[in-house]
């Protein structure tokens, strides 16, 4: 056992109980408020900032302690503008429930940000679906400010091995996982992990070109390998001539275990997990559609009439697919398929995100992007938003530190989403010389930075745009202590007790106030989707010691 001095003990516990002390160092930060969320949203801490309600239900959870049940549609609570300090430092506390299966992204909870201004603050958990070909991101933890600034420089992680392309990106047990495509007839797809300083090739899995798509599964990283048809990227094609279609499963340093073969498919387009189980599409005709069973065994689930369903998205209950074989949207319930519609204008679909409880998807050839408002008389009903500038693709969509951002086709640009049908450029990624197209084509949240991939260069950027920290491994199933420290000048995430990230240091003062209201259970990306209890607001940093006793 750890021995702490008496004052410090006693400090800490009046951090962590909110009690009336004698005496009180001028640095022990202070309880503004305390909502166990057992059986109302009043504030407990005697302070008099209650919440407000909106469809939150309370339920006696799997542990026998109660807790507030968000659904993930529309429940939310808010609570008074002001009452977090955003002009210093800061601690939220809370303990979340994690769902063993999902069927819907796990959402924000806490938040005060103005997207119009990029002010403010956002933490929740981060799971990205569909960010074109891979699961980016699942189960992980972001914490991030900012006060309107425009992105740093992008940092230039190299090429890997011989890529083409940087097909997939996957952040997995606190590494970054990129698969690629290498074009030539002794060459083939590879996976390297990034550990924050270097790559660390941990080979091929296959003997085929590409490593199609990443995603984390039952806790283990699964790769999807491929024959890519260069073509479609108006390179030459490649000379290896391996087919692909089957999926392997990581087994730490570097060996690849075969979970079996997709039947009648050269190329797996998309990975993602829904309701507990690991889907897979085939990119390439015919169509398929599979649900993997363990070992090495796969089972059809049909396709939409016989069309491709390619991106892999999770929202609201569906997995949600795009199509190469027209410009449409399908769902999938895990028994049957419906059809969404088809895009004005569009042949192609490309990628989701999530995004202020929305669901939205990029497409060929026109670089559009289209926000998701329903099923009414029998179709879905999409609302343009804007073109990524002059591209003609809009690839990865991600959701990063409280803005939605876009990789687009031919110049292998950044764009940020403003609102409106506003895209701004940020970043051009790729300058290749005379080719015909450039794509930015994978998108990851790692180590507080945007990660994004490129052809044909086949390297890696990234950026960091205001401050942010992330847990960089996927919380398990069950109850987690989250703990979001601001703390002069430096933004941090305890997990369990144990600190799992920061930020890159920044001004002491920064002042990332608005006029948003403090949201609990909602916020860039979605409404929080789980069990929530015991959140406890302060004004200060509580210490690590503090912390870790809180468990």
């Amino acid at each position: 056992m750890k021995h702490f001095p008496l004052l410090f003990l006693r400090l800490a516990l009046i951090a962590v109980n909110g009690l009336s002390p004698v005496l009180v160092s001028a640095a022990e930060p202070k309880l503004i408020a305390h909502f166990p969320l057992a059986d109302d949203v009043q504030d407990h801490s005697g302070h008099g900032h209650d919440g407000s309600n909106h469809d939150v239900k309370f339920v006696t959870a799997t542990d026998g302690n109660r807790a507030a049940q968000f659904n993930g549609k529309s429940s939310w609570i808010g609570l008074p503008t002001g009452l977090l300090p955003l002009d210093g430092d800061l601690t939220a506390s809370v303990r979340v429930f994690v769902k063993p299966t999902t069927d819907d992204v796990p959402g924000d909870i806490l938040s005060q940000y103005d997207p119009k201004t990029r002010r403010g603050i956002q933490w929740g958990l981060h799971s990205a679906h569909g960010v074109t070909s891979s699961q980016a991101q699942f189960a992980t933890v972001e914490f991030g400010i900012d006060d309107g600034s425009e992105p740093g420089k992008w940092v230039d992680h190299g090429r890997l091995g011989n890529a083409v392309l940087i097909y997939s990106l996957a952040v997995h047990d606190g590494s970054l996982f990129a698969g690629t495509c290498e074009a030539g007839v002794e060459q083939a797809g590879r996976v390297f992990r990034f550990d924050g300083s270097a790559w660390h090739d941990l080979g091929a899995p296959d003997r085929c070109n590409s490593v199609s798509s990443l995603a984390v599964y039952n806790g283990e990283l699964f790769a999807a390998v491929s024959r890519y048809r260069l073509a479609g990227s108006a390179l030459a094609e490649s000379d290896n001539p391996n087919l692909g279609g089957r999926v392997y499963r990581w087994q730490a340093p570097d060996t690849w275990i075969d979970c079996g073969q997709l039947p009648e498919t050269e190329a797996i387009n998309g990975l993602t997990v829904f309701q507990g189980k690991l889907y897979a599409s085939s990119m390439y005709a015919p169509a398929g559609f599979y649900r993997y069973e363990g070992g090495a065994k796969w089972t059809s689930c049909g396709t939409p009439d016989g069309k491709r369903v390619e991106a892999l998205g999770v929202y609201n209950g569906h997995i949600y697919a795009t199509g190469y074989d027209e410009g449409a949207i399908y769902r999938f319930d895990g028994q049957s398929w419906e059809h969404l519609g088809v895009l004005p204008k569009a042949t192609q679909t490309y990628g989701f995100a999530v995004s202020r409880g929305q669901l939205y998807v990029s497409e060929w050839p026109n670089a559009a992007v289209y926000r998701f408002e329903g099923v009414q008389e029998g179709t879905g009903q999409w609302t343009h938003v804007g073109h990524l500038g002059e591209e003609r693709e809009s690839m990865p969509l991600m959701v990063y530190n409280g803005q939605m951002y876009g990789g687009s086709l031919p110049t292998g640009a950044v764009y940020r989403f403003d609102g409106g049908k506003t895209w701004s450029q940020i970043a051009r990624l790729d300058m290749t010389p005379d080719v015909k197209y450039r794509r930015v084509w994978s998108m990851a949240v790692y180590k507080g930075r945007l990660f994004a991939g490129t052809l044909p260069a086949g390297r890696v950027h990234s950026v960091e745009i205001g401050h942010v920290a992330t847990h960089d491994s996927s919380l398990s199933p069950g109850w987690h202590h989250l703990v979001a420290v601001r703390e002069t000048g430096q933004l941090k995430l305890y997990v369990d007790g144990r600190l799992t990230g920061k930020s890159q240091p920044f001004a002491a003062g920064l002042d990332v106030s608005n006029a948003q209201p403090l949201l609990l259970g909602s916020g860039p990306r979605d409404y929080f989707n789980g069990q929530m209890r015991d959140l406890r607001l302060y004004r200060g940093a509580l210490s690590a010691a503090t912390i870790e006793a809180m468990q």
